[in-house]
């Protein structure tokens, strides 16, 4: 299988970095697109190269959607091309796992309402105002979507996201 991240510079280093890992571990593909190609810097030091733009991407090639949080995160829920990948993989029913403010592309591109999710506690609000019924929890799986709210819950996010992989 193929997964791809969706990332920009000010990433939450561990949340994109454990779950490459977990991901190769795996077995999967993993690609990691950005704005524009090139070497990203995380929040706390981190570098991972984008070789992929978002532009270029074909999501029809992928079964995973990955979205860490941080700066990123941000950055990316107002760019119309991350909107578009994040409607392309939720609309084919594929695999979508958000960490702590990742789920705000997903709020940005129109796609929470309805939707059970948690995130970084501070962004609840806006994926309430997105139609998404918010839970404090480590993990919450609705379907094919799974989110997560920070850093402290990524074995739970990895290992849920492990068993959806494994259902598809």
């Amino acid at each position: 299988m193929k997964a791809l991240i969706l990332t920009a510079d000010g990433f939450e280093d561990a949340e994109l970095t454990e779950p490459r890992r977990c991901l190769l571990d795996l077995g999967c593909e993993v690609d990691v697109a950005a704005p524009a190609h090139g070497r990203l810097a995380g929040k706390h030091g981190g570098r991972i190269e984008a070789t992929l733009a978002l532009g270029e991407v074909d999501p029809r090639q992928y079964g995973l959607l990955l979205l860490p949080g941080g700066k990123a995160a941000d950055t990316l829920s107002r760019d119309p091309r991350a909107q578009a990948l994040a409607r392309a993989f939720m609309q084919a029913g594929k695999v979508v796992a958000a960490i702590c403010h990742g789920p705000l592309i997903l709020a940005a591109a129109g796609l929470l309402e309805g939707r059970r999710v948690t995130c970084y506690p501070r962004v609840a609000q806006v994926l309430r105002q997105a139609g998404a019924s918010y839970q404090d929890a480590e993990v919450v799986v609705d379907g094919t979507l799974l989110t997560s709210r920070r850093p402290a819950d990524l074995p739970a996010f990895m290992r849920e996201t492990a068993a959806l992989l494994a259902k598809c």
